[in-house]
């Protein structure tokens, strides 16, 4: 498992890297590291496009899954069984946020070994590890714009990591409150049910609070590089998300 995660993931990741900060001017292993996460999230951007709108068609289908719920609510197995086909007959997969997040979690690991092993190298490349047609810089300049230094925790670059996941959370909730808000004005009866646990509002709740401080968590303790890579998958991911949801609410103002 190891020699495969070398070899399709670390080993690329590695000699991406390096070809970036050897070919980008100014010999910034910062700017290396932003430039790749952007390519990363460039090239996912189908996967998580997939994502966003799975996600955004969760929220939009929770009413009949109340309704289901409620139903079933004095047989547990029926229910699941009902919840099941609904999730067939309507095409979504209530896991499929799971896969970009395990990739996110997979380059954070390959960047983290990139970045230590650099640092144990004594910030020299090993020609070993590079491609016969990447370039070998030879010792790698270890400050971003002058100033961060990549092989220690940076608590402001952490806060902003850690903000900017705060951000894409709050989003999510925020189009999650509007579904539930028009499906309220929906509803011509008039009285007040007491309704079920919205389980997907709950876990947006926790993860309102629990998603920043484990990336402030990880800020503090690991290489600003870390921090760096995760606060600009963040805001990609946040602005793609923006961009999706837009042309969605276009697409309904037009029907």
């Amino acid at each position: 498992m190891g020699e495969i995660f070398n070899a399709l993931v670390y080993q690329p990741l590695y000699n991406m890297l390096i070809f970036l900060y050897d070919f980008l001017p100014g010999g910034d292993f910062g700017i290396a590291i932003i430039a790749v996460t952007l390519i990363i999230k460039s090239v996912m951007i189908p996967l998580s496009k997939k994502q966003i709108e799975s996600q955004k068609k969760m929220q939009e289908i929770q009413p009949e899954l109340k309704k289901i719920q409620k139903k079933y609510k004095d047989d547990k197995e029926k229910q699941t069984k009902e919840i099941m086909n609904f999730y067939k007959e309507n095409k979504v997969n209530p896991f499929s946020g799971c896969l970009p997040l395990i990739i996110q979690i997979v380059f954070l690991i390959a960047i983290y070994r990139v970045i230590i092993n650099i640092s144990n190298a004594g910030l020299v490349i090993d020609g070993k590890d590079l491609y016969s047609f990447v370039s070998n810089p030879g010792e790698i300049n270890k400050t971003f714009l002058g100033i961060v230094d990549l092989l220690k925790p940076s608590i402001p670059i952490a806060i902003m990591a850690a903000a900017a996941q705060f951000w894409q959370t709050k989003l999510i909730m925020a189009k999650s409150s509007k579904n539930k808000e028009d499906e309220k004005k929906k509803d011509k009866n008039g009285k007040d049910e007491k309704e079920a646990p919205d389980f997907a509002q709950m876990m947006n709740k926790q993860m309102l609070v629990l998603g920043p401080l484990l990336t402030l968590f990880i800020g503090i303790k690991f290489a600003a590089g870390l921090s760096i890579y995760w606060l600009f998958s963040t805001l990609f991911a946040v602005f793609q998300q923006i961009y999706i949801f837009k042309k969605s609410e276009e697409g309904k103002a037009q029907k």
